[in-house]
């Protein structure tokens, strides 16, 4: 693991208002790694702006402080102009600029520019750059940040950080998951985590609707090269008909993975009139994240995904199974 740089301690010592910001789509370590870092930064008499380009998913709405989250771009600049030379901006769990969003420039206009991230994709796009492949997830970097920052967490941020470091380690249970994971995880309880609570609610968080909009997807399943591959698709008619969004579907595509034979699971799904968004998760040897870069996007080994647009579900799938099935041989 790389160690913490000592030109991102000093610069959050010295400097008074900092921005934090994350991808677009936030998921459980984005959110969470931005909340525990907000609240130790908060409680070292930091002003932090928490900005992110859409609202919290409802799914993570028990996390705290999600009320303090901001997507107004004009109060991002006014608390910029404030601030005058005495800002930074911290960007988490972002792969590169364009995950940052529409407004990746604006944001990019503060400097200096700080990048902290997991991602071995990632080349670091800013001024300072703590990037570290071989980290479960963003949140256990904040981690390390935030006790050598304060030497305390607050069972607040602690509380975001181990939800952060479950979502991205699929409950302890992915590759990339480590000694210094579940040490950090032990030390999260210590300073006040109920694993129980948050486990109910990332997990035990199912309407009727949901339910439905998964029987639905599920139906969808399709198993392929000798079971090594699996695909399944939401569209969206089947959003409406459920009254679901796409963020209902956060850990559908870990049910195909799931199956004994699999290797590769794959989650197309329809996010408006020729656009789709495709989600890979892995086990064993195939590199989805390889296979993520030929069609524009990126991620991990065992996770990753892209963006496809002026294309059909139907014209994606037959696209990524060939590239799964022909030339990585998955």
């Amino acid at each position: 693991m790389k160690t913490l740089p000592e030109s991102l301690l000093q610069i959050i010592h010295k400097t008074n208002n900092i921005v934090l910001a994350t991808h677009i789509n936030p998921d459980g370590d984005a959110l969470g790694s931005l909340i525990g870092l907000a609240d130790t930064l908060e409680g070292m008499g930091k002003k932090v702006f928490r900005y992110l380009e859409e609202p919290v998913s409802h799914l993570y709405e028990f996390l705290p402080d999600t009320g303090l989250m901001q997507t107004d771009i004009p109060a991002l600049q006014d608390f910029a102009r404030q601030a005058g030379r005495d800002i930074l901006c911290i960007s988490l769990d972002c792969g590169d600029k364009k995950r940052l969003g529409m407004n990746a420039d604006e944001l990019m206009k503060i400097r200096p520019f700080v990048v902290i991230d997991h991602h071995r994709n990632n080349n670091g796009f800013g001024d300072i750059a703590w990037i570290d492949s071989q980290r479960s997830s963003t949140g256990e970097m904040v981690f390390d940040l935030a006790e050598t920052l304060a030497k305390k967490i607050s069972e607040k941020a602690a509380t975001a950080l181990f939800a952060a470091i479950v979502t991205d380690t699929g409950s302890f249970r992915y590759e990339a998951t480590n000694a210094h994971t579940f040490n950090v995880a032990r030390k999260l309880v210590n300073y006040g985590v109920k694993p129980d609570r948050v486990s109910g609610h990332l997990y035990d968080n199912y309407t009727v609707g949901r339910l439905q909009l998964l029987q639905k997807v599920l139906a969808t399943l399709e198993v392929l090269g000798d079971g090594r591959v699996a695909t399944i698709r939401v569209t969206t008619d089947m959003l409406e008909s459920t009254g679901c969004t796409l963020e209902d579907t956060e850990n559908f595509i870990n049910l195909p993975r799931s199956v004994t034979t699999v290797k590769v699971a794959v989650f197309l799904k329809e996010t408006g009139a020729d656009r789709v968004s495709v989600s890979l998760r892995a086990k064993d040897t195939c590199d989805v994240a390889e296979v993520a870069s030929r069609f524009g996007g990126g991620g991990h080994r065992n996770a990753a995904g892209f963006r496809a647009s002026e294309t059909t579900v139907d014209e994606v799938r037959d696209r990524v199974l060939s590239v799964l099935l022909e030339e990585f041989n998955c």
